[in-house]
């Protein structure tokens, strides 16, 4: 294989490795980021192979260009995984003060060898429930739990709040169920047909219609979280922090814009996702004319002392939803004194979770394992 073969493939690579240093242009398709990001250590192989091909097989300029290239790519697509080591070490510190302690901190928060690895959770089949006039659930049961009632996740998908649909990502889904908790993964009505609040209110009616139904599910009415993405986290957000319900034991939110009215004034008309559109069809205009409902929608205006344990997870490099919306609401949270961790990832973009492998995976499981163990302990249990 020549340099001039050489040389455009390892530029390409190297183009794509930087999205782990630099957020996606509005112009470009962002799930590449994902791919770099992800799956980066997969590339890595081909770019290290280049660099140590190129050289030897076209001696001079060329080859030179073609292995300084190659050695650039392997590095950008192996620094989401250094990154996510370095995350890992100081991880169970970090949950530990957040959360206390758990039992289970055991295994690693990140490891090599997982990146690597094949196979998925078990599938769990989910039970296909209408929990309201034309809405249905998704409920995946627990693949283990003894005789007991289990925990339940009430899972929100994103999507903008005019797209995406309660089978988004069910990877996670079937790791939870093996973890031992019952998943409801929930539709809801969306824009532009249905604005705010119906989508809380949605919501709401899912967690009516769990507590009332528990038993018969296995679940326990009272050990319910909420786990959001993108849309979904603003909407887990809204209605944790505005229900005063007990029975909702903690929020988990997933690259989630927490305060739509800033939201809305840092954001220009055509960026990725035309996100000011997305908000006027869903608040009905823009925030200067709507400010109620802005506010509303906004979780971070809802934040009280009696707010659940908060988790959030944010890409550095979201190009979607920017990870200033998880840093302010974060020090909404501490200034009123609730438990929660804001866990940055600097190379992630929107939807790292779509590989539980990966990086940023890892570090979600491990995340995601401690806290819900810490907030469905059963009442009383001693913390």
């Amino acid at each position: 294989m020549t340099s001039w073969i050489l040389i455009p493939v390892a530029a390409a690579l190297t183009t794509l490795g930087l999205l782990t240093v630099f957020r996606s242009p509005p112009w470009s398709p962002w799930k590449l980021a994902i791919l770099a990001g992800e799956f980066g250590h997969w590339l890595a192989l081909p770019s290290v192979l280049i660099a140590g091909v190129a050289l030897p097989s076209s001696p001079g300029p060329d080859g030179a260009m073609a292995t300084l290239l190659g050695l650039m790519a392997t590095g950008l697509f192996l620094k989401p995984a250094w990154q996510a080591a370095r995350l890992a070490r100081p991880l169970p510190a970090r949950l530990r003060e957040g959360f206390g302690d758990w039992s289970g901190d055991g295994y690693p928060a990140f490891t090599w060898r997982h990146l690597f690895g094949a196979g998925e959770p078990a599938a769990v089949a989910p039970e296909t429930l209408e929990f309201a006039p034309g809405l249905a659930l998704d409920f995946y049961r627990p693949a283990r739990n003894g005789n007991g009632l289990a925990p339940c996740v009430v899972v929100i998908h994103g999507g903008g709040w005019d797209g995406g649909d309660r089978r988004q990502l069910p990877g996670l889904n079937h790791w939870l169920a093996e973890q031992g908790y019952a998943v409801a993964a929930i539709s809801y009505r969306l824009a532009p047909a249905h604005r705010w609040p119906a989508q809380r209110d949605d919501a709401l009616a899912a967690i009516a219609f769990l507590k009332a139904r528990g038993p018969a599910l296995g679940i326990d009415p009272a050990r319910l979280v909420l786990l959001g993405r993108s849309a979904g986290g603003q909407i887990a957000q809204s209605v944790a922090y505005t229900a005063r319900d007990p029975a909702i034991r903690g929020v988990v939110a997933f690259y989630a814009p927490s305060d739509l009215i800033f939201g809305y004034v840092n954001t220009h008309e055509d960026d990725m996702l035309r996100s000011p559109t997305l908000m006027r069809q869903l608040l009905g205009g823009p925030p200067d004319r709507e400010r109620a409902a802005y506010e509303s929608a906004s979780p971070i205006f809802h934040v009280t002392r009696e707010a659940p344990p908060t988790l959030l997870l944010h890409g550095v490099n979201d190009s979607i939803a920017w990870h200033r919306h998880s840093e302010r609401l974060a020090e909404r949270l501490a200034a009123h004194g609730v438990p929660h961790l804001n866990l940055l990832l600097p190379w992630a973009t929107h939807a790292f979770d779509f590989n539980l492998r990966g990086p940023g995976g890892q570090l979600t499981r491990y995340a995601l394992a401690w806290y819900l163990a810490r907030v469905t302990e059963p009442a009383g249990t001693a913390t």
